[in-house]
């Protein structure tokens, strides 16, 4: 009896040091106290792009992997909170961002392919002209340094300027000179149309300004937006002006230098999917980082030329597919939802516990509220620590890991009826009971937890919540079955209330009077010898 309770002893000291360790990492690390929800839960707008590419094949996994970095990168630049940003398929991005703010969201999906062009012509007005509209052309900020002379065909490439082997090979002829001045002559820019076309870093190109007031013929790209290192917003410390500093790599730092010195007066568009987000004027030879643009900014202006010049440069142009939008009511209204579902459940689960296997199911009860508590614990610590949210999958993955826990505490206590039944004492039948059923237990928690494995590498979106939640609660079936229910059990067997199968449910010969010491009945002897037998039968170490 003594080793039993030391064994117990120590169960239950090792299942109070892992409830410790988790609460102690709730309340003495972090700043919530509270899983994290999904959009779902809690609101937010869902936005999935997908990629367009010139000859219309799926693009290249390399670049669609960067440019979901790059999206990150820029989300994160924005300053969008607890934003994610993830691969779907083989074209697919999908940014997700909790909150109301979904038009911010929806202007993340605008993300683009950058590029550096010369000004061939322009810029005009693209719509008929406003009396009281400033010039556009004196609102484009200008490129400081001093230079060299434009030569007299801006398109053409700058002595000294180093070819981009990065290019993409054109999957039509690409727009010429002739072409793109004909589509110029007849553009009209409307500002409300967001769409972008797929256009080559090679071709000629008709654009208009992000605002739709003017348009500029370009030629050529110069150098791509991946070649673009760093861009920051800052202060001229003698004016106290917001400029914009930009860092090229080492390749285009060359090449930038090599144009800029030739093409001295003249204008460069950064052009983000196809439209002018700004046209400086050079006023002189670029020759080291970082290069300083200039005009009438106020901070949030040069903040945002920054982070489209910074985040902008995608390896792809995107076209906005969905956008998905949960408001916070009616997240919230879902995640009642969800737990008043899974209170059924548990209450379910309960009433069928107590009902039939009596005192054993307050047994079953008190395990499932322990196995909330340390699944509780765990989803705080994994949402701080991996960024883990709650979804709406997730929470129908707890639902049913009810089932599979359920299940655990039903083999034990059959188990544990069967060897009553075979004439054993509790006290006798709980060691050889537990021995049965862990096995099967186990059997089943793994080819659970497998299962949910497979559909977590398997599956995308919400399907990995479910997986997710499926097998960590099965995982932690196994702690509180070890560590807790089959302990108590051990220490429940001492006490006579256990020994009514009235009280306890577990039947069999728990009721039936023993005979005075010496004396056994017929059905004594045979519930003796067939106890002998599966004993050694069964024999197995514990």
């Amino acid at each position: 009896m003594a080793r039993h309770s030391l064994s117990a002893r120590r169960y239950f000291g090792a299942f109070l040091l892992v409830v410790a360790v988790l609460y102690g990492l709730v309340f003495l690390t972090g700043d919530t106290r509270t899983p994290q929800l999904g959009l779902d839960l809690r609101g937010g707008t869902t936005v999935t792009l997908t990629a367009a590419t010139p000859d219309g094949q799926a693009p290249d996994p390399t670049e669609l992997e960067l440019a979901r970095q790059i999206i990150e990168q820029r989300v994160n630049g924005l300053g969008v909170a607890e934003a994610e940003v993830v691969t779907e398929g083989d074209a697919n991005i999908v940014i997700s961002v909790p909150g109301d703010d979904g038009e911010q969201a929806r202007e993340l999906g605008a993300t683009a392919q950058l590029r550096f062009r010369p000004v061939v012509q322009g810029p005009e007005p693209a719509v008929p002209a406003d009396p009281a509209a400033e010039d556009p052309a004196a609102e484009d900020p200008a490129a400081e340094e001093p230079a060299a002379e434009t030569p007299a065909d801006p398109a053409a490439p700058a002595d000294g300027a180093v070819a981009d082997p990065s290019l993409p090979e054109p999957g039509d002829a690409p727009a010429t000179q002739e072409e793109a001045a004909a589509a110029y002559a007849t553009l009209t820019c409307d500002p409300a149309d967001t769409s972008s076309e797929v256009e080559l870093p090679e071709s000629y190109l008709a654009a208009c300004t992000e605002d739709g007031a003017a348009k500029y013929l370009l030629g050529p790209a110069i150098i791509e937006g991946t070649q673009v290192a760093d861009a920051n917003a800052g202060t001229e410390p003698a004016t106290g002006e917001w400029v914009v500093l930009l860092d090229f790599q080492n390749d285009a730092e060359a090449e930038w230098a090599a144009y800029t010195a030739a093409n001295v007066g003249s204008n460069v568009a950064f052009t983000l999917d196809g439209r002018v987000i700004s046209a400086p004027t050079i006023q002189g030879a670029i020759t080291s980082n970082p290069t300083t643009i200039t005009g009438s900014f106020d901070q949030e202006s040069a903040e945002e030329l920054a982070n489209q010049l910074r985040y902008g440069a995608l390896p792809l142009t995107f076209t906005q597919a969905t956008a998905q939008s949960i408001s916070t009511e009616l997240g919230a209204e879902q995640l009642q939802a969800g737990l008043i579902a899974g209170a059924i459940g548990i209450a379910l689960v309960f009433v069928y516990a107590l009902l039939y296997y009596r005192l054993l199911g307050l047994v079953m009860i008190a395990s499932l509220v322990l196995s909330a508590v340390v699944v509780y614990a765990v989803l705080v610590v994994l949402g701080r620590q991996i960024g883990f949210t709650l979804s709406l999958a997730g929470i129908a993955g707890f639902i049913v890991s009810l089932g599979i826990t359920a299940d655990s505490f039903v083999v034990y206590f059959e188990r544990l009826k069967d060897e009553i039944r075979e004439g054993r004492t509790l006290r006798s039948a709980v060691p050889r009971a537990w021995v049965r059923a862990r096995r099967t237990i186990l059997s089943a928690d793994a080819v659970s937890f497998l299962a949910a494995a497979i559909l977590y590498v398997l599956a995308i979106g919400d399907v990995k919540g479910f997986a997710f939640t499926l097998g960590m609660s099965t995982v932690l079936d196994l702690v509180v079955v070890f560590l807790f229910t089959h302990p108590l059990m051990a220490v429940l067997a001492r006490y006579r209330v256990f020994s009514s199968s009235r009280v306890s449910g577990l039947g069999g010969s728990l009721d039936r009077p023993r005979p005075a010491a010496g004396r056994r009945t017929a059905a004594d002897r045979e519930l003796v010898a067939a106890g002998a037998g599966r004993t050694a039968q069964d024999r197995s170490p514990a």
